[in-house]
């Protein structure tokens, strides 16, 4: 298995899909936190958008996308014998996701253990956003993987939508019906890195062909409104989908956007 460096533009052919990303340090910061991966082995994309200063941010976000593919690479363990075989369990899709959470887990148990021998208490150190999409068959469901405010969209027949959710103290206050006062939109509930144990959203989601998915840092989706998203997702082809990637960073920094930026997209064929 033939693993590519993080961060390479692309074009990358997978199985069913064409990516491609970038990833800006942006027009203030003077050094860049974020990170992205594409695997086409794995069939898997993810972004990481460190934090814990910078040289800590983006040792984070490396190390967190380096250990995630190293786990998903790993055969996996045989199932015990007294499972059984017609369980719903056993299921490709689900057994892939036991598989992702522990990877996970794995992905975290790391960042946390570099924390501690920097003698560093829970909620400190370094640490990362982490949110992707894994489909590990390619004619089974897309498995969305997130913890963190990075983000993942759709765009189908003209209609844009977040299929991850923000795990901020400001989305949470949100939902709890909570419209004034509301506390900064990137405080995070949960990272990877700062803490002994991560809850991550784990999903299914099903693939047409033609749909476009971005995965993207707040660095992007925290200065480009919603309708313009969907306005340049809309021109996503296989001959524009580097122009339209650059066109979503250069747009994050006219709207005035201040910190790193990143943008992966993907046109699946199938």
């Amino acid at each position: 298995m033939t693993h590519c460096p993080l961060g390479v533009p692309g074009p990358h052919r997978l199985t069913t899909a064409l990516a491609f990303g970038l990833s800006d340090t942006g027009p203030v910061r003077q050094h860049n936190e974020d990170n992205f991966l594409v695997d086409t082995d794995l069939q898997l994309l993810a972004v990481a958008d460190g934090m814990g200063g910078h040289e800590a941010g983006a040792q984070a976000s490396a190390m967190a996308l380096d250990t995630l593919r190293e786990c998903l690479s790993r055969p996996p363990a045989p199932a015990p014998a007294s499972v059984d075989p017609d369980a719903t369990c056993r299921m490709p899709a689900m057994g892939a996701i036991g598989t992702l959470q522990a990877a996970i887990e794995q992905v975290n148990a790391r960042l946390y253990a570099q924390n501690e021998a920097r003698r560093m208490s829970d909620g400190q150190g370094m640490g990362t956003t982490l949110t992707g999409v894994w489909r590990c068959d390619p004619m089974g469901p897309l498995i969305l993987f997130h913890v963190g405010d990075s983000r993942l969209y759709r765009l189908r027949n003209g209609d844009l939508q977040q299929l991850s959710r923000d795990q901020t103290w400001y989305q949470q206050a949100l939902d709890a019906g909570h419209f004034d006062r509301l506390p900064s939109r990137n405080l995070l509930l949960q990272a990877i890195g700062p803490s002994r144990k991560v809850e991550p959203e784990i999903a299914l989601h099903q693939v047409q062909r033609g749909d476009v998915l971005m995965l993207c840092s707040d660095g992007v989706h925290g200065s480009v409104p919603h309708h313009e998203l969907a306005q340049w997702l809309g021109q996503v082809s296989g001959d524009s989908i580097a122009e339209v990637c650059e066109g979503l960073i250069r747009l994050a920094a006219d709207y005035g956007g201040r910190d790193n930026a990143t943008v992966l997209l993907a046109l699946c064929e199938a």
